[in-house]
């Protein structure tokens, strides 16, 4: 998959940590918000096997409201300027805003990742096609603040697969090669913590529309759900198994706040798969 100026190779499971410059993320608000212990926090997890890093200046938690995007690129542009001067590892940006993606790009992000599979804004496809970032779609059933009361689907996975085919249509249209392109089904995302077994259950189905496939099950509620562990912090096992199974069925990439046991856990999953050591 190719992003602005960089490539990922999707051959082994790619991890990407999450580094939230907010100060309500669901597990890591507030503890980033200093640009010099977030690009040291971006740093341990290039170290611990990070192959890309994605920078969030807005909580899409559930029941999360927005912030202006001057708030958002204040968060984030200090975060992503002085990484890029300590680092070529790629770096995406977490925004449903295209001013806040074009701004992120001209300071050396190569990858937007739009939770919203561009139907929030409809000028994120053409910030995307003309900068020439790749692109992570995720499926929502709708904004944060609403999301969690638009979880009834007559088929989730039929609907699921059908929101991310329209988004890949929409970016498709604005220009943006399909090699730029990965999708996400959005786990937590305007699904109950049934809906998100279910979709964990049938992620293999996503490799039919002929894309990377992103997952972001780090440390989320229907984990807590399944644990009895109402700390997020706490549910690092839980993730770790969401990951295993997902490279078993194909999954490349891995949205996680802990990079090392999910980049072992992942090349082990691997390993196995593929009968081969790396």
């Amino acid at each position: 998959m190719f992003g602005r100026n960089c490539h990922l190779d999707l051959s082994r499971p790619c991890i990407m940590g999450i580094l939230n410059v907010t100060p309500d993320s669901f597990s890591d608000g507030g503890q980033f918000l200093n640009t010099d212990v977030a690009v040291q926090q971006g740093l341990m997890m290039q170290q611990e096997g990070a192959a890309i890093l994605d920078i969030g200046g807005e909580s899409t938690k559930p029941g999360s409201l927005p912030v202006s995007a001057d708030e958002e690129l204040a968060r984030v542009l200090p975060v992503i300027k002085a990484l890029r001067n300590r680092t070529d590892l790629p770096l995406s940006i977490d925004t449903n805003k295209a001013l806040v993606a074009r701004e992120a790009v001209s300071c050396g992000v190569d990858f937007i990742n739009d939770i919203s599979g561009l139907t929030f804004d409809p000028e994120m496809a053409t910030v995307a096609a003309e900068t020439g970032a790749g692109l992570f779609l995720m499926h929502t059933s709708g904004r944060p603040e609403l999301m969690q009361q638009l979880t009834a689907y007559s088929d989730l996975l039929a609907e699921v697969i059908e929101g991310l085919s329209k988004s890949v249509d929409l970016a498709l249209q604005a220009g943006i090669a399909a090699d730029r392109i990965a999708i996400d089904p959005g786990i937590g995302f305007g699904k109950t913590a049934v809906g998100n077994v279910e979709l964990l259950h049938h992620v293999d189905k996503f490799n039919s529309l002929g894309y990377p496939v992103l997952l972001g099950t780090s440390r989320k509620s229907f984990i807590g759900r399944i644990l009895n562990q109402d700390n997020p912090q706490e549910r690092l096992f839980g993730t770790l198994a969401t990951i295993v199974s997902a490279v078993a069925a194909g999954v490349q990439i891995f949205r996680v706040h802990d990079v090392r046991p999910a980049q072992e856990a992942a090349l082990v999953a691997w390993a196995i798969r593929e009968q081969r050591l790396p």
